[in-house]
C-alpha cells in the first residue's frame, strides 16, 4: 500500500469519526470508525464501523442514508481531486473482543493454579542510599 494511501484512509478515518461524533445522535449506542478502505483510484471509500450498545444494521442503514451529508462534510475539510463515495460496513470486531476476554477470564477462573502475576513494585525516593 502506497504511503498516499495510508494517509488519505487516516485521514478520512479520523474526518469521518468527527463528523459522525458531532451531526450525529445514536442514544444509548457507541459508534466507533475501525477501519476505511480507498481504492486506488479514491473513487469508493469502504467505511468499516462497531457498534456497542445497539442493533449494528440500524446505525448503518442511516449511516448509508446520509451518506451524501457526511460526503459534503467531510469534503469541505478534505480536498482531494476525486471525490470518494462513501459505503458503511458493519463489523463485529468489539463483539469478538468482549468475547475473548470474558473466555480468558472464565479460564482463569476456573484454573486455580493459574494465578494473577504479582504487581512489580517501583522504588520509592526513601530507598535510595546517597551518602553526602
Amino acid at each position: 500500500m502506497s504511503n498516499r494511501i495510508a494517509r488519505v484512509r487516516e485521514l478520512l478515518k479520523r474526518e469521518i469519526s468527527t463528523c459522525i461524533e458531532r451531526d450525529f445522535d445514536f442514544p444509548g449506542k457507541l459508534v466507533s470508525i475501525h477501519d476505511v478502505d480507498v481504492t486506488p483510484d479514491f473513487k469508493k471509500a469502504h467505511i468499516f464501523l462497531g457498534v456497542i450498545g445497539g442493533d449494528i444494521g440500524e446505525v448503518v442503514r442511516k449511516l448509508n442514508k446520509k451518506r451524501g451529508q457526511i460526503q459534503n462534510t467531510v469534503n469541505k475539510r478534505v480536498v482531494l481531486k476525486y471525490t470518494p463515495t462513501y459505503e458503511f460496513h458493519g463489523t463485529d470486531s468489539i463483539e469478538r473482543g468482549v468475547h475473548v476476554m470474558s473466555v480468558l477470564d472464565d479460564l482463569v477462573a476456573q484454573s486455580p493454579h493459574i494465578a494473577e502475576p504479582d504487581p512489580v513494585e517501583k522504588p520509592t525516593p526513601d530507598d535510595s542510599t546517597s551518602e553526602s
